[in-house]
């Protein structure tokens, strides 16, 4: 009896901390897990980071992304590189200690705006060839042309 006792006190965990149903699903569907933690910080972009010691390492933090950042709508395309290097090493276990208790030494070198990685979208850059074609392809004819 304890037992469902307890998994039942699970489940009204995961709904409340979730905010319902709908995001509990949401988050589900984004992340393809379903963890609940203690909110750690939220970061300049609205990045979530929690953490909970009962999960094995390496697994124990984690980041919830924002829904916009930088005025672009990000609910499906997530991505790594949305995560600021403040954050980084708290995530990546190089640190015990994160931006919320100990801000870091800012640096000259660091960018003020984050940019998110544009690899394989629309937006990235795509190199121009300067040398001809070997191979041309074949355009056939317009039946006026002749």
């Amino acid at each position: 009896m304890a037992e469902y006792v307890n998994l039942v006190r699970r489940a009204v965990g995961q709904l409340t901390g979730h905010g319902g149903v709908r995001g509990l699903l949401l988050q589900f569907f984004r992340a393809n897990d379903i963890k609940t933690g203690a909110l750690v910080g939220v970061d300049k972009y609205g990045n979530k980071y929690f953490e909970d010691n009962r999960y094995f390492f390496g697994r124990h933090r984690w980041v919830i992304y924002t829904t916009e950042m930088n005025g672009k709508r990000t609910l499906w395309d997530v991505d790594g590189s949305m995560v600021p290097a403040e954050w980084h090493r708290w995530l990546h276990c190089m640190t015990d200690d994160p931006p919320t208790t100990h801000p870091p030494v800012p640096k000259k070198f660091l960018a003020e705006v984050h940019q998110i990685n544009v690899s394989g979208s629309a937006e990235q850059y795509y190199p121009y060839s300067t040398t001809r074609k070997k191979i041309h392809e074949w355009v056939p004819s317009k039946a006026g042309d002749q």
